[in-house]
């Protein structure tokens, strides 16, 4: 049995990982209402190996017991086929990922070849489950199926979850020759939620990803969605641009081939979008471009960031933003409208940073991290989309824009405000020199913040359906009082 608990052990460890770096972190699966199917079939296949890890961890099964856990390996076996169909038809796959994916069939096939027979022996036996011990062999399978049988109700959970998710308008089909909005990075956060506000009102939607297959799936029949700029034709009359495309910022550490990473993925499809206008028989009005407050640095002393704050360029954090805007501000030589929003954190239940701090203040683990007195800038996903909405529909409004909720608060006051929207007390602590060492230049993004000030959202008339951090809050954990909105 030593062979085939390594296997097993091979097995988990390939599998966690694939759960967790290519589903979770890459995919986002459970946030997709696309991927429902998928999970579900990750989410039986969960609970069969939690059921064969424990199982075979303290038991024999003998006689018929024996043929009912022949049948649950076949079933895993015809579950992963269906998977298999399942992601080719709703993503794509990156490389790395099918290849973990064969070394799991070549794994799960050595071991159904080593354990068949001696199931085949336990079968010849009168039925029963007899106790068996196999040291810390056992106690390391009763945490692998503990572990996997937590994921597999996870995952079920997310599947009812998403099924929840009310479904959007089936939008007629895009004709070409009619105006439309270009939405890139449209399979993201802000992307997906802003495309399932414009479809319902029965805008005209391009939406760019670069994996189109998993955004059809997602938003639906109906829209029209590219994976390259070079698939819309130069007759394709567009009216706006939203440029939300880009890499996680915070997450991998900031070595030097990631900084090259996150910022090509912002600098590099803007100059390709510039092209694109340059291209089309009829420019856009507008481009609505994604920055971020980070644009003025590490600001720790309570001084106001209104929107004609300078950047530092010397921060890795304010360079990235400062480039990705000089490169939107092209636009403006083509007589486009460029609205460049400084986003601070954006808060919604469904992905982003909330959900992770939600599970944390549910559990009395909120924290104040270093000392607490950095600004920590946030606005809710609904003022998020609808400042982008705004900023579509206002001609007056161009240039940089804050967009953040205007009553700020530092870091200890919004994870004392998490924890109190869910009657939990807040009490730990976390220094500030665990995570300058771990985290490099990256931790500026939780240690260091700005008060931004969203001086030209409330000049323009945009009315805040979440202006304080306790409505923001009581709304996202299901128990929000009405919203009172603010006005300059």
């Amino acid at each position: 049995m030593n062979t085939i608990f390594a296997l097993l052990s091979l097995q988990a460890l390939m599998g966690a990982f694939d759960n967790l770096w290519h589903h979770e972190w890459q995919a986002r699966l459970p946030q997709r209402r696309g991927a429902r199917k998928e999970l579900a079939l990750h989410a039986a296949r969960e609970a069969i190996y939690g059921v064969v890890f424990i199982g075979l961890a303290w038991l024999e099964w003998h006689g018929g017991f024996a043929a009912l856990l022949a049948i649950l390996l076949g079933l895993e076996l015809v579950i992963t086929l269906a998977d298999f169909l399942e992601e080719d038809r709703t993503r794509r796959l990156p490389p790395f990922e099918r290849l973990l994916h064969t070394l799991l069939t070549i794994s799960y096939g050595l071991f159904l070849g080593l354990f068949g027979p001696i199931l085949w022996q336990w079968a010849q036996q009168p039925t029963g489950l007899v106790a068996v011990q196999h040291g810390w062999v056992s106690a390391l399978f009763t945490l692998y199926g503990i572990g996997v049988l937590a994921w597999s109700v996870r995952n079920a959970l997310a599947v009812r979850r998403l099924g929840r998710m009310p479904v959007g308008p089936a939008a007629p089909p895009v004709q070409r020759i009619e105006p439309a909005i270009l939405i890139t990075g449209a399979s993201g956060f802000l992307g997906s939620a802003l495309a399932r506000k414009l479809q319902a009102e029965g805008r005209r939607l391009i939406l760019l990803s670069r994996d189109g297959r998993a955004l059809q799936a997602e938003q639906g029949a109906g829209l029209w969605v590219v994976e390259h700029l070079d698939a819309i034709p130069s007759e394709t009359r567009i009216e706006a641009i939203v440029h939300l495309a880009g890499a996680r910022v915070l997450g991998r550490p900031w070595t030097a081939t990631r900084r090259q990473t996150l910022l090509e993925s912002r600098v590099g499809l803007t100059r390709d979008l510039l092209a694109l206008m340059r291209r089309l028989a009829q420019p856009p009005r507008v481009l609505v471009a994604a920055s971020a407050v980070g644009y003025y640095g590490a600001v720790n002393d309570g001084r106001p960031c209104p929107e004609a704050a300078p950047a530092q360029p010397e921060q890795f954090q304010s360079a990235l933003c400062a480039a990705v805007e000089h490169e939107a501000r092209r636009a403006e030589g083509l007589g486009l409208r460029v609205v460049r929003l400084r986003f601070g954190v954006v808060l919604g239940r469904e992905d982003g940073a909330y959900p992770m701090l939600a599970v944390s203040a549910r559990l009395g683990l909120g924290a104040v991290l270093g000392t607490g007195r950095q600004p920590a800038p946030w606005i809710h996903l609904e003022d998020a989309i609808g400042l982008i909405h705004h900023a579509l529909a206002t001609p007056s409004l161009q240039g940089a824009v804050n967009a953040v909720a205007p009553h700020g608060v530092d870091q200890a006051a919004f994870s004392s405000a998490l924890a109190t929207s869910f009657d939990r007390p807040r009490w730990l602590r976390v220094p500030a020199w665990p995570l300058r060492v771990f985290a490099g230049e990256m931790s500026t993004l939780l240690l260091d913040g700005q008060f931004a000030v969203p001086d030209k959202a409330l000049a323009s008339g945009y009315r805040y359906a979440f202006p304080s951090l306790e409505t923001a809050l009581a709304d996202l954990a299901l128990a929000a009082p009405t919203p009172l909105p603010i006005s300059a």
